[in-house]
């Protein structure tokens, strides 16, 4: 039986008060992982269903098998419908979570897709940030269920060049010196992170040897400033991704 189920298919169950909680993850990169989100995930009870479309998998054709979807980052942007063609089918699935007012979370490359699904513009380059920076709230972070615990200015690991403007309807709720939106919502809980919250010190020092080549060639020498970086700021981004990452599964 179970053979005839798509890849990502996963048989539901019960856990700790959650009736057949299943969230379905999208990976756009190879080794991105879900760091403090799976965590918080496995937390609260639930099952991941993991589809990897970059490798052929295919996506669902709607929300209706799933509770939540966690959409990752990646080294494409978020217009490169030529490199990952599954890109459309993808928008419309982002449609139909939050149609169904199914929570969402986008991180980095996937907050851009929510954005253009939902007709933000996707501005290509000109907004670099790397390492852990500071994200400020707005004043409509005060009371959003997600954000509001948070203090008001936190620092959280960023990794991307692309930015955004904010889709018609959104509430901005974050931003940086460098992106204006960090942090938005669609609707009741469709929410999209420009800054990486899932990445804890402990992913971020896998992806720092996994992507070793990469980030020296951008930023020589971080790497080796790691550890440092790490104590002066590696605990409150910590805090503040496990915080976010408790709050938006409390979504579900």
């Amino acid at each position: 039986m179970a053979a005839s189920h798509p890849p990502w298919y996963r048989f539901p169950g019960h856990c700790h008060g959650w009736d057949f909680m299943r969230i379905l993850v999208v990976e756009n990169y190879e080794n991105t992982g879900l760091g403090q989100m799976g965590a918080a995930i496995a937390e609260a009870g639930g099952e991941v269903d993991m589809c990897r479309p970059y490798r052929g998998e295919p996506l669902p054709g709607s929300a209706g098998g799933h509770d939540a979807l966690v959409v990752l980052g990646g080294v494409q942007n978020a217009l490169a419908d030529d490199h990952s063609p599954y890109f459309p089918a993808l928008l419309d699935l982002i449609r139909d979570f939050e149609g169904r007012d199914r929570a969402i979370a986008g991180i980095c490359l996937g907050s851009q897709l929510i954005a253009r699904a939902f007709g933000g513009d996707n501005r290509i380059g000109g907004a670099p940030e790397f390492g852990w920076q500071q994200v400020g709230l707005t004043p409509e972070a005060t009371d959003d269920a997600v954000l509001g615990a948070l203090p008001q200015s936190f620092p959280i690991f960023q990794w991307h060049d692309d930015t955004f403007t904010l889709p018609e309807g959104g509430v901005r709720l974050a931003g940086s010196e460098v992106a204006e939106n960090q942090a938005f919502r669609i609707g009741r809980a469709a929410y999209g992170f420009q800054f990486h919250f899932e990445a804890d010190t402990r992913l971020v020092r896998q992806w720092c040897e996994f992507f070793a080549p990469t980030i020296e060639k951008r930023h020589p020498g971080w790497v080796q400033r790691l550890d440092e970086e790490v104590m002066r700021v590696g605990s409150l981004a910590d805090q503040a991704g496990s915080s976010i990452a408790r709050a938006w599964v409390a979504t579900i």
